[in-house]
């Protein structure tokens, strides 16, 4: 892929300026996250005692190494917008007026999540929440969130809670899908960008489309998520965009609704944890169906054990703190194994951070005569 500098840095003063703004806005989430994750694990410690059992403190050479690993993927992120990936108000981008709105109601939030903790209830929903049609699977209180995915609280929340969670970077994190991503569309360089197709499974509130947007300007973009709340929330977002909206649709990603070889491009940001293994290998094969042959599947994901076997007490930290039931299966799961098993061609993984990426092609004519 050839890329071209991005017109807004050229000028080295501006380009220094820029960063540094850059820096210091990762640098004041970062802090505030870390404030906050101290004030209420202190008092959940406080409510429930036992739960400091469950956990095992991390060595301050392992927190150095996460330090690190964050500022490593701060500086990637900066690069890419140099290299024009995608352009430098994409690095500023925050959801102020949430925080603003939604930030007390994390506090508000708490007394019913240490209850549910004493109770040891993880499939608890309020009495309006419609629950038939949806997989056993899905009826979680994933990280203890109130009503699931599946209430306007729970969707309007989301998005600091995750940010918080990963001190701050967690746009960051979606957005390393994007340079593996565009250098795949390569491939279909002769076809118009207004016809490129690209779609994000469990598109959420829509962070990634978003970010999406960003990067492929004319291209027509999809979204597809099994909770409506969370889709309301997504069309909210990218509402304020004045570009063509995404078209986003209310469906399991084990059958999606769209047409045989219908995208350019597919990606899929932190789903395949929160999914037993017969289901993510559904969702892949379900994503190679409908992908173009020459096409380019993107997964982003939480790091796993293989790849990072020093931060097992952290991975086995995450799991015991919050309700992820299929976690310790994910993070011993194959699944560049699962992307082949499905005719995928898998070209690479990446880690960055907390996060693990698979990159993968599905093979068109040319491919499968070059390797027969």
């Amino acid at each position: 892929m050839q890329s071209t500098p991005n017109p807004d840095l050229l000028s080295p003063f501006s380009e220094a300026l820029t960063k540094f703004a850059y820096q210091g806005f990762q640098q004041t989430k970062s802090l505030f996250s870390f404030a906050h994750k101290n004030i209420s694990d202190r008092l959940t410690n406080a409510v429930i005692p036992s739960r400091q059992d469950m956990t095992s403190p991390l060595s301050p050479e392992l927190l150095l190494k996460l330090q690190e690993s964050r500022s490593q993927l701060c500086e990637i992120d900066w690069e890419d917008v140099q290299k024009g990936i995608y352009p430098v108000e994409v690095l500023f981008d925050s959801f102020l007026p949430d925080f603003l709105r939604y930030y007390p109601e994390m506090w508000l939030d708490l007394p019913k999540i240490w209850s549910r903790l004493q109770r040891k209830e993880y499939q608890s929903f309020a009495d309006d929440i419609e629950k038939e049609g949806y997989p056993g699977y899905y009826l979680q209180n994933f990280h203890h969130q109130t009503d699931g995915y599946l209430s306007d609280s729970s969707a309007n929340l989301y998005d600091l809670q995750v940010d918080i969670l990963f001190n701050g970077i967690a746009d960051g994190m979606r957005r390393r899908i994007l340079t593996p991503l565009k250098e795949g569309l390569t491939t279909f360089s002769s076809v118009p960008a207004y016809q490129i197709k690209v779609l994000d499974v469990a598109c959420g509130t829509g962070r990634t489309l978003k970010a999406l947007r960003a990067t492929f300007p004319k291209a027509s973009l999809f979204g597809v998520d099994l909770s409506p709340a969370y889709l309301r929330k997504a069309n909210q977002l990218l509402s304020e965009n004045p570009r063509e909206l995404p078209q986003l649709s209310h469906a399991n990603a084990e059958d999606l609704p769209h047409p045989d070889n219908f995208f350019h491009g597919v990606s899929c940001v932190f789903l395949f944890h929160e999914l037993p293994g017969f289901a993510r290998q559904a969702v892949i094969e379900e994503c190679f169906r409908v992908t173009k042959p020459g096409g380019t599947f993107v997964i982003c994901d939480s790091m796993q054990l293989a790849d990072t076997p020093e931060f097992e007490g952290m991975l086995n930290n995450f799991s015991a703190m919050f309700h992820e039931p299929y976690y310790q299966d994910y993070i011993r799961d194959k699944l560049g194994e699962r992307l082949e098993k499905a005719g995928f061609e898998l070209l690479e993984t990446q880690l960055h951070f907390l996060s693990k990426y698979w990159v993968a092609r599905k093979p068109d004519s040319t491919t499968l005569i070059q390797n027969n």
